[in-house]
């Protein structure tokens, strides 16, 4: 591929191109344009594709090689995180403020002024939130959210987007919450699109690219119904976490 192809909102998700064409440099760089209506958005996640664009720039789509995956049972639970999940210091619960999760994700980072979550973008994933396949884990002090991440179900693939801590390891508890429900729920992957040593040290590892398609082919045949996770999450809850042992 040696020109960024240009997509129309007119020509529908069908538009988006293969993946395989995606640039080298900067890695995974796909397309520009089109829409974040909710089936772009949809259809874009089963071809393994995601929007990541800044203020000013139009719709950019990638699909970078290798991709940054989890596997559910690979989750690290550190020393300190097992003492963190153990205390009960944090309440969590699923798709109880999905506004108040995006909203503080949103925020500039302490490295950064900028953010990939544009108000469109805001604005596209809440309604997604809305129509059932959006899911926000959220990390409570009493009544204040102090954690919590984002992300898109289909399938059997949780795509996740971004999260935030305001506390000390309150997002790594939303974090374990949320992957100790989703893989009971049959989830078998968790996409975390690209690397970080964040990530890494949670348990992530790189997946060439070809192979996250093969899996995502079979994973989100059946797509499922949408809807909360809200009453699930919340009577699927232990009061004491099983950890396993980890360095």
């Amino acid at each position: 591929m040696s020109e960024l192809k240009w997509l129309s909102a007119a020509d529908g998700p069908d538009c988006l191109p293969d993946p395989a064409e995606a640039l080298i440099e900067p890695n995974g760089l796909l397309a520009a344009g089109g829409s974040l209506e909710p089936e772009w958005l949809l259809e874009s996640y089963r071809r393994g594709i995601f929007p990541w664009f800044e203020t000013g720039q139009p719709i950019l789509w990638w699909s970078p090689d290798p991709r940054t995956v989890l596997e559910p049972d690979e989750f690290n639970v550190s020393r300190s995180l097992r003492k963190r999940l153990r205390s009960g210091q944090y309440r969590v619960t699923a798709d109880r403020d999905f506004g108040g999760v995006i909203s503080a994700c949103s925020e500039p980072r302490s490295y950064t002024d900028s953010t990939w979550i544009t108000p469109t973008m805001l604005t596209a994933y809440t309604r997604l939130h809305e129509l059932g396949w959006a899911h926000s884990f959220e990390a409570w002090t009493d009544d204040t959210l102090v954690g919590g991440l984002y992300g898109v179900a289909i399938g059997k693939v949780f795509f996740g987007e971004s999260m935030f801590a305001r506390q000390s390891d309150a997002s790594k508890v939303a974090f374990w919450h949320a992957i100790r429900f989703l893989s009971a729920s049959g989830f078998e992957l968790i996409d975390c699109q690209l690397p970080s040593a964040h990530l890494t040290r949670l348990g992530a590892t790189s997946m060439p690219r070809s192979e996250f398609l093969s899996r995502l082919s079979g994973l989100t045949e059946s797509a499922g119904m949408p809807g909360r996770y809200r009453e699930a999450f919340e009577a699927g809850l232990e009061p004491e976490p099983r950890l396993k042992s980890s360095a």
